[in-house]
């Protein structure tokens, strides 16, 4: 179901059970470019964080606490796809996509 954007927006959230798809629309798109981001709900951001460092892995973002209410960081997959981890910060918070 779409949670933010629409057919005519430059950027669409969809949810996806209790996770999300953003989706971004770029003119001239071409490979490799940013499409947008799936986002993966963990319960230890900061614990998934550390799991992709002791891993090898090279997240582009550090987890931090976001004003749309959740913590989170990001890390691009081996095609370049970005992927987000995030948390809720409270139970009863109301999630907001990702810009």
């Amino acid at each position: 179901n779409i949670r933010f954007g629409g057919q005519t927006a430059s950027f669409t959230s969809l949810g996806a059970g209790q996770c999300f798809l953003n989706l971004a629309l770029r003119a001239n798109y071409a490979a490799g470019t940013p499409w947008g981001r799936i986002i993966f709900y963990v319960n230890d951001v900061d614990r998934f964080y550390q799991c992709a460092l002791d891993s090898g892995l090279t997240p582009s973002t550090a987890p931090r606490d976001a004003e749309w209410g959740e913590r989170y960081f990001h890390i691009n997959d081996l095609d370049g796809h970005e992927l987000s981890f995030a948390r809720p910060l409270s139970s009863g918070a109301d999630l907001a996509p990702h810009p």
